[in-house]
Formats: C-alpha cells, sequence, structure tokens
C-alpha cells in the first residue's frame, strides 16, 4: 500500500516496522451503551477488542502504540461502567509499549479516566518523524502536512458493494490518497505535495461506517483529500481500486 506502512491483515491495526510502532483508532469503548438505548442488546466489544489488541501486540512486540481517538464513545458525560473499562483497557495495554493517545471528538475530558503515564497529546496531533498522526475531525497542526505520510482515522470508512441482483454490502476498508492542491494551500500555505494520506479503518466493529464511493467521508479534512481518486483497500488486503470506479 505505502511503503513502511503495513496494515494488519484482518484487522484495522497499522504496523510501522522500521519505528516499531502499532496504529489503531476509534475503539468506541462503550458503545454498547447507545446501542441498548436503541433496543439492541449485544455483548460488550471491549474484551474482544483487549483480545485482539493484546494478541497483536505480543506478535508484534511495538515500542510505541499510537491510537488515534475516540477512545471511548459517550459524550458528553462517561458512565461509570465505561471509566472502569477505558482505565483497564489502556492500563493493560501499557505493559506492551509506550501509548501515545491523540484525543477525538468523543474523548472530552478522557485526561480523568486514563493511567497517568499515558501519553495524552493535543488533538491537532503530533508528528513522529516523517509521519503526522492526528484523529480527523479538527484540522491538524500545519507541521503534520509537511511530513511524508498523515494517518487519521474519525470517518470509519468503508464502501459498498452491489452485486448483479442490487443487493448491497458494506465492507470496512483503508484509504489511500493525496491532497488536492488548490484547497489545500488555501488552508496551509506550505505542505508537502507529495505526501501520502492513510485513513484508517474503525478499530471497533460495531462502529459501522461511512460508505466512501456513496456518502464520502467527514470531518474538515474532506474538503483538502483527493477522495475521488483515493485507492481502496478491504481488511484482507484486496485492492478494490480507485473511489471513482467502485459503483
Amino acid at each position: 500500500m505505502i511503503k513502511d506502512l503495513q496494515p494488519i491483515q484482518h484487522t484495522a491495526a497499522l504496523w510501522i516496522k522500521q519505528k516499531k510502532i502499532l496504529v489503531l483508532g476509534d475503539l468506541h469503548i462503550g458503545i454498547e451503551n447507545e446501542l441498548i438505548e436503541h433496543g439492541v442488546h449485544i455483548e460488550s466489544q471491549t474484551d474482544v477488542m483487549k483480545e485482539q489488541l493484546y494478541t497483536l501486540c505480543e506478535q508484534y512486540q511495538p515500542a510505541s502504540i499510537v491510537i488515534l481517538g475516540d477512545v471511548k464513545h459517550t459524550i458528553p458525560s462517561t458512565p461509570f461502567h465505561e471509566k472502569k473499562e477505558l482505565y483497564e483497557f489502556i492500563h493493560g495495554l501499557q505493559t506492551y509499549g509506550n501509548v501515545h493517545i491523540i484525543p477525538g471528538n468523543h474523548d472530552g475530558a478522557i485526561r480523568h479516566y486514563l493511567p497517568a503515564a499515558i501519553n495524552l497529546h493535543p488533538s491537532h496531533g503530533i508528528r513522529i518523524d516523517n509521519i503526522g498522526f492526528f484523529h480527523g475531525h479538527r484540522w491538524p497542526h500545519p507541521s503534520l502536512l509537511t511530513a511524508e505520510y498523515l494517518i487519521f482515522g474519525h470517518s470509519h470508512p468503508s464502501i459498498m458493494l452491489s452485486d448483479r441482483l442490487g443487493y448491497q454490502s458494506y465492507e470496512p476498508c483503508w484509504i489511500k490518497s493525496s491532497l488536492l492542491p488548490e484547497t489545500t494551500r488555501e488552508r496551509y500555505p506550505t505542505y508537502n505535495k507529495d505526501i501520502s494520506i492513510l485513513i484508517l479503518p474503525a478499530f471497533n466493529a460495531l462502529c459501522g461506517g461511512i460508505a466512501i464511493n456513496k456518502d464520502g467521508m467527514v470531518g474538515p479534512m474532506k474538503s483538502i483529500v483527493d477522495i475521488e481518486n483515493a485507492r481502496v483497500y478491504l481488511l484482507d488486503g484486496t485492492d478494490l481500486g480507485l473511489v471513482k470506479h467502485i459503483q
């Protein structure tokens, strides 16, 4: 997909081998509570995600784990059991590497629910060497636009697929794209015109997603990312081609 950045097959996590960084986003711990309010009763996904993520950590042995926001789900207030799940999840993750969290739009007051040693960064993102990381619900810091790669989530990208009978299905996917020069220059006079954009699918399978070939993407970046010419990859690694060619 992109040199040095390797999506881990059948998961919504990214491995940056050279830097030993494991990247994921949109955990939405506690989303089950909202589903229950709408009459959908389902077991907590937190333990499922915990097992999956801890297994990845044991396999890849990361030095750092970067979580690109929306770690928790309920806003504006956070119920006690969600705070407890969040704390235990992140506390256990600390045993595998340095945990970095870039807050998303669901992460208000998250500092109060995290272990003290967690690296909590500004929501406009961070840059690690030549890679920029942020959530995607607000504009990234200008320094991220001069990096070689820019990685974010927030949109929960999926792709709508239709068969010959008109049956539609939605599959989570990775999006690889570039920036639109004219609109990018309006916001960022200085940026890397060759920067590679990578949008992560949501790590929590209950999140659903935005059909990128039908509804585009959400957040301010939609005005500067070239979605029509973005390339789509399923979680199994299948290259579906460009968004504009997928109906």
